[in-house]
């Protein structure tokens, strides 16, 4: 399945994924294919109302869950402020050099296979 999501003014379509597919995966694939680190929330938007998903949190299960509803849905990623780690020099996770290799980006489309 994939997701919609406006980052920085634009739409990204987020490919591969799946009902249990949470708002971390999509975050992390998002800023990996735009090439900026950061601290960065996933945003659910329908007819005006802003809410903030948590990291567990799963898109998909919302879109589901809303039926018909789910056209009017826009998620936004919107970055908060610089990551944790910025000049730091933290390694990543193993978890996160994994998933970052299997990342691909293409006319606008962030495709590859998450969790």
């Amino acid at each position: 399945m994939e997701l919609k999501v406006w980052v920085e003014g634009a739409v990204r379509v987020v490919c591969g994924l799946s009902l249990k597919t949470s708002c971390q995966d999509v975050v992390i694939a998002l800023a990996q294919a735009i090439g900026q680190t950061g601290r960065y929330i996933l945003i659910f938007k329908i007819r005006g109302t802003e809410r903030q998903l948590v990291a567990d949190d799963c898109p998909l299960q919302h879109l589901a869950q809303l039926g018909q509803l789910a056209s009017e849905v826009q998620f936004i990623l919107r970055r908060t402020g610089p990551s944790l780690s910025d000049g730091q020099g933290t390694p990543k996770t193993k978890r996160q050099k994994n998933f970052i290799c299997h990342l691909k980006v293409q006319h606008g489309f962030v495709t590859g296979t998450l969790p």
